[in-house]
């Protein structure tokens, strides 16, 4: 039994049959799948990184403030859970002594005048509830998986329009091969 060499990598060895073209797109190949390992576990990392310091300025700026609703919460057409938030008119004192008034999302059987906790940001105006930590992680890691994949698709992607782009050109210089054989051959091959 003879052993026939393997045609995977066949490429990179020298051979009468490979072209020019052939070792371009093997490099191409080698550059591509490089690139999309470093680079969409560079993206991964770094787009996590920067969602996870960014939650957690947003957590360090948000601060709790107990205020009072002054307006009676805007209610639905149906009847509210017990857990439900509307919106209501509240109105809060900052530790500098300013008041100040605003729209916020408030528990549904809250009525005027009671004591509800609103999340202020670093600049006293009203912001939503900042996400926890593992909240924060959950979506850091998610966004990096996201970005990661992302890069590998648009590397990939070139390189597969590259390698067509390749094809194209290797068809047309059959095509110039094929014209030039008939031609010898004085027109009888078709």
């Amino acid at each position: 039994m003879t052993r026939r060499p393997g045609v995977r990598l066949w490429r990179w060895r020298r051979n009468p049959l490979r072209r020019t073209s052939d070792v371009v797109e093997a490099w191409i190949l080698l550059v591509a799948w490089v690139l999309a390992l470093a680079g969409g576990l560079l993206a991964g990392v770094l787009t996590a990184g920067t969602m996870q310091q960014s939650a957690d300025r947003v957590r360090a700026q948000s601060r709790q403030v107990s205020a009072v609703l002054t307006w009676e919460a805007t209610r639905g057409t149906g009847r509210p859970t017990s857990g439900a938030l509307v919106w209501g008119t509240v109105q809060w004192t900052d530790p500098d002594g300013s008041t100040h008034t605003g729209r916020a999302r408030v528990p549904a059987a809250a009525t005027a005048g009671s004591h509800v906790t609103v999340w202020t940001d670093g600049h006293g105006a009203l912001t939503s509830r900042p996400t926890s930590r593992a909240d924060a992680a959950f979506q850091s890691v998610l966004g990096g998986i996201w970005a990661g994949t992302a890069t590998v698709g648009v590397v990939i992607g070139g390189a597969k329009l590259v390698r067509a782009r390749l094809d194209h050109r290797r068809m047309g210089q059959w095509a110039d091969e094929w014209a030039r054989v008939d031609a010898r051959w004085g027109r009888k091959t078709g």
